[in-house]
Parts: structure tokens; C-alpha cells; sequence
């Protein structure tokens, strides 16, 4: 009697071994074109697993978490509502995977993720759910932009730093035709704002979010020239000669002036 591939490929995937990790990720590949919506469940329960890896005491095995992240992804539309209440999973290492793997899934995650957004009210959950939400590549992504433009002014610095990087994250997918003016101009203004964040983390983004909206065509020519002057002035070689302080700071900056 042939022995159950589910069985095989927990065991395999509960291995401390390299090679026979690679050998589970194989199968539960080759099992994802044949599942039906439960069955995607209980492969997502298994592969999920390899969520909790810590890839500083394990590095050898990043690739295989990212692997893992990628058979997740596949599982498509039906493990969804799973993998957004595996958001709240209690540990960061695996909640950044399950985040990936709804970024892998596509625009079919947007809805769901926004609905989640709106219904949570811890500050945690819901910089989880916008972390997702920037993974995923689809100019559908537009529904989700007011979420961001909001989180930015948000008092939790976590969420808050989310946001911002999430604007950058967005204008990469989103065509410039499809955001509106107002949307634009919000994240404008507010990541402005954010580059005198007292958090270095935070300004980094912003002036990064700033130069994408250059470098994706989401800027005028009037707001390109307000953004070179921000990068002169943190990068200390305007007349003012106040650079920032913090070196990621500076370091972005550098990268947005070669988009103005």
C-alpha cells in the first residue's frame, strides 16, 4: 500500500536536515496542483512549519524558508483566511513569512487584508496586515492606499514605520494614472512630514517612499525639485551645510537624488 505523500512530507519537513527539508518542500510542489481547498489547508499546516526557522541561528536554511514561503503562496486564494489569522502566529519570525506568502499570493489577498485592517484595533495587527499588503504586486493594490496614508500620522511608531515604507512599496505597483491626485498629494505631504520623524528609521523611509514616487513617475516636475533640495539639504551639500545626523538617512537620500 502506497504510503500517504502528507505523511511522508511532515516527516520530512520536521527534519533538522537540510536535504531532506528540500526533498519535503519537493513534494508538498508537486501536491499543490492536486489539492482540493482542504487539503491546501493541511499542506499549508505543514509547510508552515518551517515559518518558526530563525534564520540567524539556522542560515544555511534561509533559502529553504524562502522556498517554504513560495509553496505557501501556491496554495492560492483558499488558504487566505488562514494565513491572515496566522498574522497574529505570536512569533515575528513566522508572521513575516505568513506576510510574504500573502504578497506571493497576489491581488486576491487585497480584499481580505483590508477587511482585516478595518476590523482590527490593536496597532500590532494591523502593521502586519499593511506589511502584507506592501508585499503584493498588482496595481490593485490603489484600494489599499488610503490605509497607509492614514498609518502614517499614527501614534505607534511600528505601524507608523510600516506605513511609510508601504507608500514606497505601493508606488512601485501602481501606475501613475491610477492613483488619484488627492491620494498622491496625501502621500506627498505626509512623508514630508515623516522626514522629520525623530525616529532615523522612520525619516529613512520616508525620504525612500519619496524617491520611489520619483522614480515611478508619480512626481511633477515642481515636487522632483522640492524632493532634490530635501536630499541636498539631509546630504549636507546645500548652503545650509545641516546634514542628518543618521547615515541610513543620508543614505537614502543619495539613492532618491538620482531620481530627480
Amino acid at each position: 500500500m502506497p504510503q500517504d505523500p502528507y505523511l511522508t512530507i511532515r516527516k520530512l519537513l520536521t527534519s533538522k536536515q537540510p536535504d531532506e527539508l528540500r526533498k519535503g518542500l519537493e513534494l508538498a510542489k508537486q501536491e499543490i496542483a492536486k489539492t482540493s481547498p482542504c487539503e491546501a489547508e493541511t499542506l499549508l499546516e505543514i509547510v508552515s512549519g518551517l515559518f518558526y526557522i530563525d534564520p540567524l541561528d539556522r542560515p544555511e536554511l534561509v533559502p529553504l524558508l524562502d522556498e517554504a514561503v513560495s509553496v505557501v503562496g501556491g496554495c492560492g486564494d483558499t488558504v487566505i483566511p488562514v494565513l491572515v489569522e496566522k498574522l497574529d502566529a505570536g512569533d515575528l519570525k513566522a508572521q513575516f513569512a505568513v506576510a510574504h506568502a500573502l504578497g506571493r499570493i497576489g491581488a486576491d489577498a487585497i480584499e481580505p487584508l483590508i477587511a482585516e485592517y478595518n476590523s482590527s484595533t490593536g496597532a500590532a495587527r494591523r502593521t502586519f496586515v499593511l506589511y502584507a499588503l506592501g508585499k503584493i504586486k498588482s496595481p490593485k493594490i490603489v484600494q489599499a492606499a488610503h490605509l497607509a496614508l492614514e498609518a502614517t500620522q499614527s501614534d505607534d511608531v511600528e505601524l507608523r514605520d510600516t506605513a511609510t515604507r508601504a507608500i514606497g512599496k505601493f508606488a512601485e505597483s501602481i501606475p501613475p494614472s491610477d492613483l488619484s491626485e488627492e491620494l498622491c498629494e496625501g502621500f506627498i505631504k505626509h512623508l514630508h512630514a515623516n522626514v522629520a520623524d525623530p525616529k532615523a528609521g522612520i525619516r529613512a523611509k520616508a525620504v525612500r517612499s519619496l524617491g520611489k514616487l520619483a522614480r515611478y513617475g508619480h512626481l511633477t516636475p515642481e515636487e522632483s525639485k522640492k524632493l532634490e533640495a530635501l536630499c541636498r539639504l539631509i546630504l549636507g551639500i546645500d548652503e545650509h551645510y545641516q546634514w542628518d545626523g543618521a547615515y541610513i538617512v543620508r543614505k537614502e537620500a543619495a539613492e532618491a537624488l538620482q531620481y530627480v
